[in-house]
């Protein structure tokens, strides 16, 4: 079982989204443990202030080390798994989001999520508690919640088990070299707009093969990045077969 423990100072946030995805079949099919943790609980006074303003000057405010250390030793302690605790902090300093990011997580028995806000986190968290720096890319959200629980959702769907047909994860999108091609289901017609023939013909050949220039052509119009490393990919496996 993977445990996933979720350090919040918003835990309602966390809860009402892992209840209405797939992340809850996966908890329900005992393959998953989430373990919510209220920052709010490791503060001190009777505010139980997690953040306060920060030295130098400037701006905002900053999450406060303690309570994130105290609710951090607080897990360590009571891990039940065998395997290595992983602690990830969303940020958009981080090392981008990738699906390969999301194969790994999805085989660390442990993992720790910070849910960062306000201006930023203190250093110190970074530099002595966070394994793992990740961003889902260049923009700023107000807080930490909604790209733990897009990373969450992302990796746990790769847990096998978690979805009805795992096979149908191994296809997606950046799970292989190139984008997904395009699909279609009933009706056969609709408004004038009709499944290509091919689709429809049943012969499994030629079905992979459309799908596969579907592939192409998609990520050459949308991902020209992409197409890039791809023929790049290509011509290197040409020039070994030649050697």
């Amino acid at each position: 079982m993977n445990h996933i423990f979720i350090i919040t100072p918003f835990p309602e946030v966390v809860e009402a989204i892992i209840s209405t995805s797939i992340l809850n079949r996966a908890a329900n099919k005992g393959l998953v443990k989430y373990h919510i943790l209220d920052l709010r609980n490791y503060a001190r006074g009777k505010f139980k202030q997690v953040d306060d303003y920060p030295f130098g000057g400037g701006t905002g405010m900053v999450m406060m080390p303690e309570p994130i250390f105290k609710a951090v030793d607080n897990v360590k302690s009571t891990y039940e798994g065998k395997g290595e605790l992983r602690t990830i902090f969303p940020s958009p300093q981080g090392e981008p989001f990738t699906q390969e990011k999301a194969w790994k997580l999805s085989e660390c028995e442990g993992l720790i999520f910070i849910c960062g806000h306000y201006k930023g986190i203190d250093e110190r968290v970074r530099k002595y508690l966070v394994t793992d720096e990740i961003s889902i890319g260049d923009f700023i959200l107000t807080n930490g919640e909604l790209p733990t629980m897009m990373i969450l959702d992302a990796s746990v769907r790769l847990i096998p088990g978690v979805l009805g047909d795992h096979k149908s994860a191994t296809t997606d999108s950046f799970s292989h070299k190139l984008l997904d091609h395009p699909h279609y289901t009933r009706p056969e017609e609709l408004r004038g707009m009709k499944v290509p023939e091919i689709l429809l013909s049943g012969h499994h050949a030629k079905i992979e093969a459309w799908r596969n220039k579907q592939r192409e052509k998609r990520t050459q119009l949308r991902r020209p990045d992409l197409w890039e490393l791809y023929e790049k990919e290509i011509s290197k496996i040409g020039e070994n077969s030649h050697d």
